[in-house]
């Protein structure tokens, strides 16, 4: 083997005695924290992330080190994808002001809720999801799926945030202009419940980023690396990811790199 590398044997045995360097160790170490957080995070963070969470587990490494690093380790984040808008806003139905104006940040929770409609594709046809989130602390309060995009879609919805957080009354629920938030039954649920109506401009998303955000995340972290029998199937991965995952584990910049649910009983709870 010295032979066909150009080694010589006495380099090659003082290689083999020798004992790592302290920097080695170190980095061996450090990777394994690394790879650590990145599978926690579903290999979707990249290094300005993995950072801020070293920091809280007491080590201080820049973003260059851990990039190297990362790069040695073959960690990449999952790649992104575009995809289609689902909404319709060819409607006569009435359109709210844009009460939000893109201002998402909240001083409490149950200030302001923003919601929207994405699609799954599984071997049995579409999957709808429509997801309801409070812009405190980006926690998904709310969801429901179906193989129908109607305005009980998005009601159902709202009505699991209303009842596992019963905010109220005066709370900004924001949503884009699509026929179900514009439909006679959401909105006497609004009315009902006190919320304050407010959507986007027209064709405008980035009115809503937060829940498009949100999309995207699921998106790239779960379903572009799935391909779905069921619509039970998927359902189940979606339950898991939004209650298991997200809600309790993904870091957040927005809540200085803490999950939905530490941040609020970090800030509010406590």
């Amino acid at each position: 083997m010295c032979v066909m590398l150009d080694v010589s044997t006495t380099s090659y045995y003082e290689w083999c005695k020798r004992l790592p360097t302290i920097t080695e160790i170190e980095n061996d170490t450090l990777t394994e924290s690394i790879t650590e957080i990145f599978l926690e995070q579903r290999s979707g963070c990249g290094t300005r992330t993995i950072k801020k969470a070293l920091h809280q587990q007491g080590s201080h490494v820049s973003r260059r080190r851990i990039g190297r690093l990362m790069s040695e380790a073959e960690l990449s984040c999952k790649t992104k994808r575009k995809f289609k808008a689902t909404t319709n806003s060819k409607h006569n139905k009435p359109v709210a002001k844009n009460v939000l104006n893109r201002n998402f940040t909240a001083e409490r929770p149950n200030q302001k809720w923003v919601g929207d409609i994405t699609y799954v594709w599984t071997a049995e046809g579409w999957l709808y999801l429509a997801t309801v989130i409070d812009l405190f602390s980006r926690k998904v309060v709310g969801w429901s799926m179906s193989h129908r995009m109607t305005a009980n879609l998005v009601n159902q919805a709202l009505l699991s945030a209303l009842g596992s957080r019963a905010p109220e009354r005066g709370l900004i629920w924001h949503t884009d202009r699509g026929s179900q938030y514009a439909s006679d039954s959401h909105r006497q649920l609004l009315k009902e419940n006190g919320l304050v109506q407010s959507m986007s401009r027209k064709g405008n998303c980035w009115d809503n980023a937060v829940a498009e955000s949100f999309f995207k995340t699921l998106k790239t972290g779960l379903i572009y690396h799935k391909q779905y029998k069921t619509r039970e199937e998927a359902q189940d991965d979606i339950f898991d990811y939004i209650e298991v995952f997200y809600n309790k584990s993904r870091l957040h910049s927005s809540n200085d790199y803490r999950s939905p649910i530490d941040y609020e009983e970090m800030r509010f709870v406590a």
